[in-house]
């Protein structure tokens, strides 16, 4: 086995281990829209570390490590959205109230 093959099974691996470890992350936000346990602050960050990332993935030659990036990138965006929109729904200032009438 080659130097190059062994970087290119390691880099599988790791890319399908991380991406198997943030599921479960992903899944139960989806499920539960229970998002307050996560900082806005990391992911914003998270964010824009993941678009500061990208200028170096796209200069790499394509392999695990740009399926590993994209997963990221969606991963992260998605968190930050769905933080924004969940918690823009349980606290939305000036929103009448319905009353029940009976």
């Amino acid at each position: 086995m080659t130097g190059a093959s062994v970087a290119l099974l390691a880099g599988t691996m790791s890319t399908i281990l991380f991406a198997s470890s943030a599921l479960p992350m992903v899944v139960r936000a989806i499920r539960t829209r229970d998002l307050a346990s996560y900082s806005p602050a990391n992911l914003v960050l998270a964010n824009v570390g993941n678009a500061v990332h990208c200028i170096y993935v796209v200069h790499l030659p394509p392999g695990p490590i740009w399926i590993l990036h994209g997963f990221y990138v969606v991963t992260s965006a998605l968190m930050l959205l769905w933080w924004l929109r969940f918690h823009a729904s349980r606290h939305q200032v000036g929103r009448p109230v319905r009353e029940v009438v009976t």
